[in-house]
């Protein structure tokens, strides 16, 4: 009996994933102990796994011998699939009647473009479900010891893609809210980005923290000043994928990390 065959029998009313039905499912930040119990049920279920770059391999080995893997890897900067083509796969996989898991690094309605998805799997009239996963704004800032929202720091939390920055998204309403700002997204563009929040208001000393490779193996977590981050970053040579937080709350992870019941995370 395998691990999964145990907790689904304890479980009632597991999913399941029909012929000719696709599952657009988060993966998570990378650690597969962070996968939803859904998610691990549709890498056991699934006739073809359809998966980002950022899915870790750690992950994709708890799909059977069975599944085949089909990479569909969007990374800024680097050779991408296009999107329609994506989804154009998705459609054609289904009316094969396959069993199609869609499956994406950290929520897929997350900056995962799984709305799209969903909205041409509508269209063509394709069942299919979401699982939500961990995303990674909020993953990495747990694994930095860096709390989203804490009493007498902030009562929201920002999230924002970094993505296209040249276009006409007016940062400076963001930087006049006082809240923590999460960016995915972002590491080619964090000067400008950077230099924009400062014109706006926000303070050239406003703690940042930029998560690389959040809960992986490799995972870095890189403490600076906004006026600061992007050169850290350049010296410290923080590459993607990463997570950026800006705000006071970055403070707390001094605190936690005192704490000699804490258990520190990985350099």
């Amino acid at each position: 009996m395998t691990a999964w065959d145990a907790v689904a029998a304890h479980r009632e009313g597991v999913p399941v994933l029909m012929p000719g039905h696709v599952w657009l499912a988060g993966a998570g930040p990378g650690d597969p102990g962070l996968l939803t119990l859904d998610a691990l049920s549709g890498l056991q279920q699934a006739d073809v796994i359809v998966h980002d770059a950022l899915v870790d391999r750690r992950v994709l080995a708890l799909a059977p011998q069975t599944a085949r893997l089909e990479f569909a890897g969007k990374r800024g900067g680097k050779p991408s699939a296009n999107q329609a083509d994506i989804t154009e796969r998705l459609i054609a996989l289904a009316r094969e009647g396959r069993r199609v898991l869609r499956l994406k690094g950290g929520d897929p309605f997350v900056f995962g473009r799984g709305g799209e998805e969903a909205l041409a799997l509508a269209a063509a009239n394709v069942p299919f479900r979401v699982i939500p996963g961990l995303t990674a704004g909020l993953a990495a800032l747990a694994a930095a010891s860096i709390p989203a929202t804490l009493r007498g720091i902030n009562r929201a939390v920002i999230f924002a893609a970094g993505h296209g920055a040249d276009d006409d998204f007016d940062w400076a309403p963001l930087a006049r809210t006082g809240q923590p700002i999460v960016l995915y997204m972002v590491m080619h563009h964090l000067e400008r980005i950077a230099d924009t929040l400062m014109a706006a208001g926000l303070a050239p000393q406003t703690p940042a923290a930029i998560i690389a490779s959040t809960a992986t193996p490799l995972q870095r977590v890189l403490i600076s000043t906004l006026d600061k981050l992007a050169a850290d970053a350049r010296e410290q040579k923080c590459e993607p994928p990463a997570i950026v937080v800006i705000g006071e709350i970055v403070k707390v992870r001094e605190q936690l990390l005192a704490a000699a019941c804490v258990t520190r995370p990985p350099k």
